[in-house]
């Protein structure tokens, strides 16, 4: 047999794969994204899945390292380790699927004035005459310099192609947009130009569908970034790019960007412009740019200067001729996506001394102080977004976001009030602070026995919901393995505000204001992140929540000349600090792995 025939449960989806194929690639072919922190290697268990018809290979060395034997016993296995050698049919629990997610895609209207890269204009071109007439292109060109003075001087060649029988079939009333003096697109004249601005993340991305002469939203909508197959956060993406290359990367988040640009949009070829803000090596990825050296000190980009480049050329579904702007890279772990953000708040021109923090798998952090800008990043590891975490899960429904403890009971909230299948990263920091406000771990980090405790071995963990108030089939549970992850995310991101309070030489007080972005900074409880040490003891009212940042910074990018010439001065004012040349760094890092993390400016 070269070919086997799976069935994956409860979607009644049915594909045929080549014999020998691992799960996850059959999962990946019939559209199904699994959870893969690791990108598939094997490390991170959470792509597990349960075989309930055909056989399967026996369990690998790692399978055995992540699974329990009662659960093997059960058909448990894991999808990029289960190679397929027979018809299958697999049932895919809820927690191991990346679907459902809550996209906080909410922010402010743009507020700039309306001043594009792109110009827009209605003309009309007479009858030409039977001598010497003059080209179409001439045509259109002496009718947009009559009506409104701007000269172009080229068309698009796909413009060319289509402009002889649009100029016929619309009598000669055309509505054409011009960037930099090329005839980008040439429309019916009821056909207004429309913009995208695109926030692309290592987990989602958020796409603004612009109206290009007002400048107000007409669509919001956003997507799990289709690379998350490929591995969860942005350097098992780099180590699948190293081996394999990044054409896949590449083409799987422009086909992702092209299905949500066909559901927001009827008629595609109405977008004129595209600006895509995104982390240095999304943006790499994207362009099919070598990554290697991002993961290699000292973690050099090969490229930081802002790029336009043909849309076409990408393979997205836009106007002909229109561009696609790709808002400057800092660093190598500071990108466009950080310019954006810093945009948006108004940091780069506050008076105040203000934080901005976008928490993730690579948490970006801004200081901006006296009229300087210092940023800098920190490997926070995907324990926030459910990664490594035992029961750790995405924000989706389903996921515990809040958790009190009292009276040695623990109450929670959950996404869309389903029954609980695991925790999201609001909820893991909730949790382990009420543990740590409970006396049932030390500031060590260490679990005392308590009710709600017990063993596994040599090994605890808590048990926050048990099996009869789960909605995934089995306990949900802390362990001490969980606590350490979200002891190394902590104290990577104290680390990294006490770094550049250091560097502008202030102290904590002298901070007025932090600014938490992204989607996990929308959920946050601030309460919980000091009472752990991932931030020092500011005062709750200093806290405010931003929704996507980053997206409101690439609608202004997208719809003002100024805020795009200003996205590229703010880059260059960025003074970046690498974390790992810090004085005192490893004395930092290890303070703040204590919960709470002493306080060494406080003493």
């Amino acid at each position: 047999m070269s070919s086997c025939h799976v069935a994956f449960i409860p979607f009644g989806i049915h594909v045929s794969c080549a014999r020998g194929s691992l799960l996850h690639e059959a999962a990946r072919d019939a559209g199904i994204a699994l959870v893969s922190v690791c990108g598939g290697m094997g490390r991170c268990g959470k792509c597990s899945v349960i075989i309930e018809q055909g056989i399967v290979p026996p369990p690998t060395p790692l399978e055995r390292q992540k699974l329990s034997e009662k659960e093997i016993a059960s058909g448990h296995r894991l999808a990029c380790q289960t190679r397929v050698q027979d018809n299958l049919k697999v049932y895919l629990p809820p927690a191991s699927i990346l679907t459902g997610w809550q996209f906080d895609l909410v922010c402010a209207e743009p507020g700039a004035a309306v001043d594009p890269a792109v110009q827009d204009i209605v003309v009309s071109l007479h009858a030409p005459g039977f001598y010497n007439p003059p080209s179409c292109r001439e045509q259109l060109a002496a009718a947009i310099k009559n009506a409104c003075g701007v000269s172009v001087d080229r068309a698009d060649e796909a413009v060319l192609r289509d402009l002889p029988a649009l100029l016929s079939e619309s009598s000669g009333c055309v509505r054409a947009s011009i960037r930099d003096g090329e005839i980008i697109s040439v429309r019916p004249s009821g056909q207004g130009p429309l913009g995208a601005a695109v926030d692309l993340g290592t987990t989602r991305i958020a796409l603004y569908l612009i109206d290009m002469l007002t400048g107000m939203p007409c669509a919001i909508d956003g997507i799990i970034n289709p690379q998350i197959t490929f591995g969860e956060d942005v350097m098992s993406r780099i180590s699948f790019a190293m081996q394999h290359g990044a054409a896949e990367l590449s083409k799987a988040v422009i086909e992702g960007l092209n299905q949500l640009i066909r559901r927001m949009c009827p008629a595609p070829h109405r977008i004129v412009e595209m600006v895509i803000a995104g982390n240095t090596a999304m943006h790499h990825l994207m362009l099919d740019l070598p990554v290697k050296q991002l993961g290699i000190a000292p973690y050099v980009p090969a490229l930081c200067a802002p790029l336009d480049v043909k849309a076409r050329d990408l393979g997205f579904d836009t106007a002909p001729g229109a561009y696609v702007h790709l808002v400057p890279n800092v660093a190598g772990f500071i990108g466009g996506d950080h310019v954006a953000m810093i945009l948006a708040t108004g940091i780069h021109k506050t008076s105040r001394t203000v934080l901005g923090i976008d928490i993730g798998t690579n948490t970006e952090i801004v200081l901006g102080h006296a009229g300087k800008l210092f940023s800098t990043s920190c490997a926070s590891g995907p324990a926030f977004e459910g990664g490594h975490i035992s029961c750790g899960m995405q924000a989706a429904a389903g996921a515990i976001e809040k958790v009190t403890i009292r009276d040695e009971v623990a109450a929670f909230e959950t996404i869309g009030g389903m029954p609980p299948i695991g925790l999201c990263g609001s909820g893991i920091l909730d949790a382990i602070a009420e543990l740590f406000r409970c006396g049932i771990i030390t500031k060590q980090g260490r679990m005392l026995d308590a009710p709600g405790m017990r063993a596994l071995g040599n090994k605890k963990e808590f048990v926050l919901v048990p099996l009869e108030k789960s909605g995934a089939g089995k306990d949900i549970t802390i362990t001490q393995q969980d606590i350490h992850e979200v002891q190394l995310a902590k104290a990577a991101i104290r680390t990294g505000i006490e770094a550049l309070i250091a560097e502008a030489a202030i102290s904590i007080d002298d901070v007025k204001e932090i600014i938490l972005t992204g989607e996990f900074g929308a959920r946050i409880n601030p309460a919980s992140g000091i009472a752990l040490g991932m931030f020092p003891p500011f005062q709750l009212d200093t806290f405010r929540h931003v929704g996507n940042a980053a997206g409101l910074g690439a609608m202004r990018i997208l719809i003002s000349k100024f805020h795009r010439a200003l996205a590229a001065e703010t880059a260059q004012r960025i003074q970046y600090l690498e974390l790992m040349t810090c004085p005192g760094f490893h004395k930092i890092f290890a303070n703040a792995l204590y919960i709470p993390a002493k306080d060494s400016k406080r003493g």
